[in-house]
């Protein structure tokens, strides 16, 4: 662990303070630190108008200058206070509308050292530097909050008299099926198979989500559309009815048109989102709806395949077969008359926004409509946002007026992107506020607890159980995001693209088509998936839940990972797990914005310190099969040298336990026999208040 975990780490506090005894000072790297949260920067995110404060932490008495440097130059920092074995060096940059890339230089011995995002180097880096982005803020409520995602086909069945029936209408050449059984796993074409979840069925569920303790709900698209998943939107300003409320049938041929173009199903089952938005806020709960703009359905009114507005009077005609609609720009079309889609798909035309000015007003507007009154939305997830247009230039500059109408209407909502590979380009303040994060969390968190690709495509030994090169990805891939979005990314485990993570725990590569329903569930580990829900549960960002996860869902990428919901089936111990964590996250705010620092890994355990100037987390996790003994310095958190640790969660291969024992410290030193497959939280305890408790 060179990179990040120093040879001296081991060192206990009291040598610690000798080093500066010696006439030749020995450099304590590991007591070296910095970063963009409130410990370190104040204020965090600040606007062109603010005197920004930063700070630097060195051992005591151990450095004897430390610079902050930017863009060639590099100013001397002021020791500000000592506190315990640290001394803390501040400097203030004076306002500016420039955004700052800044960098850390320390002297020791006259000799000088460097400290980027990535850490302490010998060597000064080029990049990685650390940002001060002005007038970039992203909304407090989503910092570190508990998110909730809603397939809602799959969820709960409210109001059955809104079901997709059986041969309502074709989809992809063939008609689709009402499932009678809400217990019946996915087909393997399961996209025309309906099960009836509903909006009706999460407001019904709604004290369910808040004695979970859920925070934000995100929803899969609600739009009108013709497929379960409903990425294929046929309608932007409507809540598709079947989720909805169905008030007039049609009959024969038209009971599809009638149910998803009728003014009264439409405007009630706006309404309807409209009443849940608002029972929601009631319980302190926000809502995410999914825009998907790269691409439509070949079902929307402005293509029209199917020609179901064809026959609505007064309607414009859709672009299919007609050159003279007033939709034909909308679309890319190829010199034999069809229509450019995404990745491939007929039932995703892809939007020609550089061909139409008024299609992209018509979007901006669409992201409006859905933050304002009567609906009040709290922000939006942008399916696939890095393929909107045809160019990188374009994409940006869409993206920048998409924030700017939304933020316009709602300063407080949030634009979070689904997006693999580097972000950073679109996180400097003008286009997205986060992502869905999968290079800096799902996918470093399932090779190391599982050594499963995240679709269960394939197993990799290598980084199975290797926390070295976890800590290196984390700190490589969390480097790339500035303050703003890494405490709002959307952390998952599982998602609707992916296989459930409790799957991927049995080490199997398959999917349905290959494997079957039944191999999903074979081999399962309760005990890694508890571990990494612990993980997810302390770490910086937002968590988010995939629905089902906390009941102990399986299942196979898509389509296996959608099965219903099993109400009154529950797997008690994983569901009682979630909630014990979700409400120890929500209790410390140094689990959701708090400073994160890596003090361990060797021989599969991992350990890492949450902190903020109020209180301290030690996290301890042993992925190995086997018993571990660790010598963790716990002092590199910013813990007290004569603290005690007391646990707050336990969870190994018996179960869990939130009894509290007391472990005393060996001069800032933690020394801990950890069972196999086992992870505790701890929390700093400065004697203050010691009783009940098993002091070790």
């Amino acid at each position: 662990m060179k990179d990040f975990i120093q040879p001296n780490a081991t060192h206990k506090a009291e040598e610690i303070l000798q080093y500066a005894a010696f006439e030749q000072k020995i450099l304590n790297i590991s007591a070296l630190f910095s970063d963009e949260t409130q410990n370190y920067r104040n204020p965090c995110e600040p606007k062109s108008e603010d005197y920004v404060q930063v700070f630097f932490r060195t051992a005591k008495e151990n450095v004897e200058a430390v610079y902050v440097a930017m863009d060639g130059m590099k100013w001397p920092m002021t020791l500000t206070r000592t506190e315990g074995l640290f001394d803390y060096y501040s400097y203030t940059f004076a306002p500016t509308d420039e955004t700052q890339y800044y960098y850390f230089e320390l002297v020791c011995n006259n000799r000088s050292y460097f400290y980027t995002k990535l850490g302490f180097s010998y060597e000064k880096k080029e990049d990685d530097y650390f940002q001060i982005i002005r007038n970039f803020h992203t909304p407090d409520w989503a910092k570190g909050s508990v998110m909730y995602q809603i397939y809602v086909d799959r969820f709960y069945n409210g109001d059955t008299s809104n079901d997709v029936l059986t041969g309502e209408y074709e989809y992809l050449s063939s008609p689709v099926k009402k499932m009678e059984n809400w217990e019946h796993l996915p087909d393997d074409e399961d996209i025309r198979n309906f099960y009836g979840g509903d909006l009706q069925g999460v407001l019904e569920k709604l004290d369910y989500l808040e004695e979970l303790g859920v925070e934000v709900i995100y929803f899969n698209p609600l739009f009108v559309s013709p497929s379960n998943h409903k990425y294929d939107i046929q309608d932007y300003d409507f809540i598709d009815p079947h989720i909805g409320v169905i008030t007039t049938e049609g009959t024969g041929d038209s009971v599809y048109i009638e149910r998803t173009t009728n003014e009264k199903n439409l405007e009630a089952s706006n309404a309807l989102f409209a009443k849940l938005v608002e029972n929601a806020h009631k319980r302190g709960m926000r809502v995410l709806v999914d825009g998907v703009f790269n691409h439509c359905g070949a079902f929307h009114k402005w293509m029209d395949r199917e020609g179901i507005y064809a026959a609505k009077e007064g309607r414009p005609v859709g672009a299919f077969g007609h050159k003279d609609s007033r939709y034909y720009d909308y679309f890319s079309w190829k010199e034999d008359g069809t229509y450019e889609c995404w990745w491939g798909f007929p039932n995703h035309p892809k939007l020609n926004f550089e061909n139409s000015e008024e299609l992209t007003e018509y979007i901006l507007q669409i992201g409006k409509k859905w933050v304002s009154e009567p609906f009040f939305a709290d922000g939006w997830r942008l399916d696939v946002a890095a393929d909107v247009g045809h160019s990188a230039e374009f994409n940006h500059e869409f993206w920048k007026k998409f924030k700017t109408a939304v933020k316009s209407t709602r300063p407080d909502s949030i634009i979070i992107a689904e997006h693999y590979g580097d972000p950073s380009s679109w996180l400097q303040g003008e286009e997205w506020d986060s992502i869905m994060n999968y290079d800096a969390f799902m996918e470093p968190v399932s090779w190391f607890f599982t050594g499963m690709e995240k679709h269960s495509d394939y197993f990799q030994g290598e980084v199975w159980k290797n926390a070295q090169y976890f800590c290196e990805s984390m700190i490589k891939q969390m480097a790339k995001l500035p303050i703003q979005s890494l405490q709002t990314a959307m952390n998952q485990l599982s998602n609707h693209d992916h296989s459930r993570f409790l799957t991927r725990t049995n080490q199997l590569s398959g999917r349905l088509h290959t494997k079957g329903h039944e191999a999903a569930a074979q081999g399962i580990v309760k005990s890694v998936m508890k571990m990494a829900v612990l993980l997810q549960m302390t770490w910086p960002g937002a968590p988010a839940v995939y629905y089902g996860d906390e009941a102990g869902m399986v299942g196979w990428t898509d389509p296996d990972n959608r099965r219903t919901y099993p109400w009154g089936k529950e797997d008690g111990e994983l569901l009682e797990f979630h909630k014990v964590m979700i409400a120890l996250r929500k209790k410390y705010t140094a689990l959701k914005t708090g400073s994160l620092l890596f003090l361990y890994a060797e021989n599969g355990v991992l350990s890492y310190g949450r902190f903020d100037r109020t209180n301290r987390f030690i996290i301890v996790i042993n992925r190995d099969t086997e018993i571990r003994k660790c010598e963790i310095p716990v002092w590199m958190a910013e813990v007290s040298k004569n603290a005690l640790l007391k646990t707050l969660m336990l969870t190994s291969e018996q179960g869990f336990s939130t009894e509290q024992t007391a472990y005393a410290l060996e001069e800032g030193m933690f020394s801990i026999e950890m069972m196999p497959c086992s992870a505790v939280v701890l929390m700093e305890d400065r004697g203050e208040d010691d009783e009940g408790y098993n002091t070790i």
